[in-house]
C-alpha cells in the first residue's frame, strides 16, 4: 500500500541502512516515517515500537537495553539505545522515547549538525540528506556524545573480551604443545 507516495509497512526492524524514525501523523494514527539510506517508508507502528521490536529481533530488550546503558554509561533519562551493538546499530532519541514528539537518531549516520532558528537543529546525514529536529543544538550534541561515549566504551569491552580470549587460547595451545 502506498500513502502520499510512500511505501505503508505493517513491521520494521531497524538495520545499519535506518537513519532516522519519526513520529508520523495519519487518519488519527500515531505511525513512523523511517528514513533509509535509500528510501523513506511509512510504518504503522509508533517509533518507540520499532525501536523496542528492532532490541527484540536482535535477542534483547528494550528494558534491558537501557540498564545495559545505565550500568555502562550511568545515563537513565533519554539514554542512547545499542539496538545491536556487533553491526554498530546505536541510536537515540531527542526527547523523552515515551513522547509522541520523539525522533530517534542512529549515531553511525550523522554527518553533521547545526543549529537553527527557533530552538532546532539541522541535522545531514552521510547519504546528504538532512532533517530539522525540534531539539535544542546543546541538547542535540549531548545526546550525540552520550552515544558515542556508550559506543566507545560497549567497544572496548568486547575487545578486551576478545584479547583476553585470544589469551586464554594461546596458553591453551602452548600447554598442548609442552606436553
Amino acid at each position: 500500500m502506498k500513502v502520499n507516495e510512500f511505501i505503508v509497512l505493517d513491521d520494521f526492524i531497524v538495520s545499519r541502512y535506518t537513519m532516522a524514525i519519526l513520529p508520523h501523523h495519519f487518519d488519527d494514527h500515531r505511525y513512523s516515517k523511517v528514513i533509509e539510506e535509500d528510501g523513506e517508508y511509512i510504518v504503522k507502528l509508533k517509533p518507540i515500537d520499532i525501536i523496542a521490536r528492532s532490541c527484540h529481533y536482535y535477542g534483547s530488550s528494550l528494558k534491558g537495553r537501557k540498564e545495559g546503558t545505565k550500568e555502562i554509561i550511568g545515563i537513565t533519562h533519554k539514554p542512547p539505545i545499542a539496538v545491536e551493538p556487533l553491526n554498530e546499530i546505536y541510536v537515540f532519541p531527542t526527547t523523552s522515547p515515551n513522547d509522541a514528539r520523539c525522533v530517534w537518531i542512529s549515531h553511525m549516520h550523522v554527518l553533521k549538525y547545526e543549529p537553527s532558528r527557533g530552538d532546532r537543529t539541522n541535522v545531514y546525514f552521510t547519504n546528504e540528506k538532512s532533517i530539522c529536529l525540534e531539539i535544542s543544538y546543546h541538547s542535540f550534541v549531548n545526546q550525540l556524545y552520550r552515544t558515542a561515549q556508550l559506543r566507545t566504551k560497549l567497544s572496548e569491552r568486547m575487545e578486551a573480551r576478545e584479547r583476553k580470549m585470544k589469551y586464554f587460547f594461546r596458553m591453551d595451545k602452548t600447554k598442548d604443545w609442552l606436553s
